[in-house]
C-alpha cells in the first residue's frame, strides 16, 4: 500500500522529469495542432530525401531543398498508405515534391498537404 510520502514523492519526480524535458514530457514529444502553420502562403519544395521517420503519430522527412534541410511533416503512415503511398516507400536520396504551408514558429518545417514520389502524388489531408 502507497502511503502519502511515496505519493509526494513521486510527484515531486515527475514534476522533475517535466520540467527537465525528458521524455515522454517533454513537448517535442506530444502531437501538435495545425495552427502553428501559415495556411495563408502555401509553399512547394522540390528536393531529396536525407531522413525519413515513419513514426506515429505522423511521419516525416528532411528533405534537402532551396539549399536548406526541411522538416516535412506529413500525415499519419496509416492514411498515407491507404492513400496510395506507404511512407516505407520513400528512402533516402529519392526525390520528393512536398506542397503545404511552413511553420510560424519552426524555422525549415512545413507541413506537407500533398506530396508526389516516383510519379505519385499523394493528398495526405
Amino acid at each position: 500500500m502507497l502511503h502519502r510520502r511515496h505519493l509526494i514523492a513521486a510527484g515531486i519526480a515527475i514534476t522533475g522529469l517535466a520540467l527537465s524535458g525528458a521524455a515522454p514530457f517533454n513537448p517535442a514529444w506530444a502531437h501538435h495542432g495545425w495552427g502553428s502553420y501559415d495556411a495563408t502562403k502555401t509553399l512547394t519544395l522540390d528536393g531529396v530525401v536525407e531522413k525519413v521517420d515513419p513514426d506515429n503519430p505522423h511521419g516525416e522527412l528532411m528533405l534537402k531543398a532551396d539549399g536548406k534541410v526541411w522538416q516535412v511533416i506529413l500525415s499519419p503512415p496509416a492514411r498515407m498508405a491507404n492513400r496510395g503511398k506507404a511512407i516505407n516507400e520513400i528512402k533516402v536520396g529519392d526525390r520528393v515534391i512536398a506542397v503545404g504551408y511552413a511553420s510560424k514558429v519552426h524555422a525549415n518545417e512545413m507541413r506537407a498537404e500533398r506530396i508526389t514520389h516516383n510519379g505519385v502524388t499523394v493528398e495526405l489531408r
